[in-house]
């Protein structure tokens, strides 16, 4: 962690909805002046879109699971482990995107499925802001979640993120359904074990439960509403959470344990605005005190 250099990391599954919490940062960093680096998670993956379905079909051909973009084998993690070090003590290093459709293909004139170049961070910025599959990830020696300063789960119900995955990978993505399937169960070994226990690291989890049937996400033909859903709002400490305030200005939310507070999906994002914008008031305040 760093008083200078600030951290701040969303992390979540893919599917999770940690790019809508993302969009909520960016207009908190916006009216509140800070100039945050952005760092893509997918852009630490290891392996192109090509060489991934090479490596998981040599795997499959062999009776073999395949490698997933959850565990240690198809991601950079030494390096960006790295990244956070650097950037905690000197506001250095570097990021590359993923590109992942035609749009982003044609803003950086490349084919979809591969890396930009390695690019600096930019000079000046107050903080990092990490959103990604492993904003806290601990494997082996690497520590990743040791470097953040502020951590954000991002963790619906496991129904309601296959819907979300399925929608946005048939939808925008171009793969079939049956595709979609596959990647889940070839990826749940990874998710147990390198997903999962990262949400045990964050400062504070969003978790989405939809209040409508999802009890086959793969036939489902809509993705639940946040007017459809609840979100249980999970704070490691509660010291210092002006939960009256919150259940003031949330209407029709609930303590439901000392540490949680239970809120309508329509007011999630007020709810973010709401407990996060302090926390990024502190981590500035603490860097102003530093520089």
């Amino acid at each position: 962690m760093s008083m200078k250099h600030p951290i701040i990391a969303v992390t979540g599954s893919s599917g999770a909805g940690t790019t809508t919490v993302k969009h909520t940062f960016e207009a908190i960093f916006h009216r509140e002046n800070v100039n945050a680096a952005i760092v893509e998670g997918d852009g630490f993956h290891r392996y192109t879109r090509d060489e991934m379905k090479r490596l998981i079909e040599d795997a499959e051909s062999d009776g073999r699971r395949g490698v997933s973009h959850f565990g240690p084998e198809a991601n950079l993690f030494d390096e960006l482990e790295e990244l956070f070090r650097s950037y905690g003590e000197t506001a250095t290093g570097t990021r590359r995107y993923y590109i992942h459709n035609a749009e982003q293909a044609a803003r950086w004139g490349q084919a979809q499925g591969t890396f930009t170049e390695w690019e600096n961070l930019p000079e000046g910025t107050d903080c990092l802001f990490y959103e990604g599959l492993h904003g806290g990830v601990v494997s082996g020696s690497v520590d990743v979640s040791r470097h953040v300063d502020l951590l954000i789960g991002v963790v619906p119900t496991i129904n309601l993120e296959w819907i979300q995955k399925v929608h946005r990978d048939t939808r925008l993505r171009g793969y079939s359904l049956e595709a979609v399937q596959d990647t889940i169960l070839r990826r749940m070994h990874d998710y147990v074990h390198y997903i999962v226990p990262q949400f045990s690291r964050t400062n504070i989890n969003f978790q989405r439960i939809p209040v409508v049937d999802t009890s086959n996400p793969f036939v489902a033909r809509d993705i639940p509403s946040l007017d459809e859903s609840l979100v249980v709002i999970r704070f490691k400490d509660p010291r210092g959470v002006d939960f009256p305030y919150l259940l003031r200005m949330l209407h029709d939310s609930f303590m439901s344990r000392a540490n949680t507070i239970v809120v309508p999906g329509g007011r999630l994002d007020l709810a973010m605005q709401l407990i996060l914008t302090p926390l990024i008031w502190k981590l500035m305040e603490r860097r102003r005190q530093w520089v």
